[in-house]
């Protein structure tokens, strides 16, 4: 049984979570969502940000609530999933390296999408609300990487950058886990 519930929790954690980090970057990059975007996310994150924000106000222009709101509900499942296995500093750090793999997914998913979005439909409703997404992240690569006759492989590069990222992080945390 204890799988089972491993899945349920990790799936509503993951779903929650993504989206909490979604509403956080959108925050930061300032885009608007569309309609029916903004309206699922606000709806499905509302109950845990607005009281986090009488507690963690914004500063600096950036809505906190919901990066502590998403790292919570990290702690909460990776505590669930641990099940008492682990001290609680362990189960912070895990929680951490959790949160930090879900957010180099949500970019990576984010660019997967935007790639298929200039394969199959550059003109998608949805198109320009990815591409403001992912435009922070290939900005600084488009400036140094030219196309390739006629081919912008700036997405590629983010991809293999994130994942040697994601690399680094399993070394790092990996190491922090045999020590403990």
């Amino acid at each position: 049984m204890l799988p089972i519930l491993q899945l349920i929790v990790d799936t509503v954690a993951g779903v929650l979570g993504g989206v909490l980090l979604l509403r956080f970057w959108m925050q930061v990059i300032r885009v608007r969502p569309p309609a029916s975007i903004g309206q699922f996310t606000f709806t499905l994150s509302d109950w845990l940000v607005r009281p986090l924000r009488r507690i963690v106000p914004g500063m600096g222009g950036y809505d906190w609530a919901s990066l502590i709101g998403a790292f919570l509900v990290v702690l909460v499942a990776s505590s669930v999933m641990l099940l008492a296995n682990w001290t609680g500093q362990m189960v912070f750090l895990y929680a951490l390296f959790r949160i930090l793999n879900w957010i180099i997914y949500g970019f990576m998913g984010l660019l997967i999408i935007e790639v298929i979005f200039s394969w199959v439909n550059p003109h998608a409703p949805l198109a320009p609300f990815v591409r403001a997404l992912t435009d922070p992240l290939l900005r600084p690569l488009r400036r140094v990487i030219p196309p390739l006759g006629g081919l912008d492989i700036s997405v590629l590069v983010a991809v293999i950058l994130l994942q040697i990222i994601q690399y680094l992080l399993r070394q790092a945390f990996g190491q922090a886990f045999v020590m403990m």
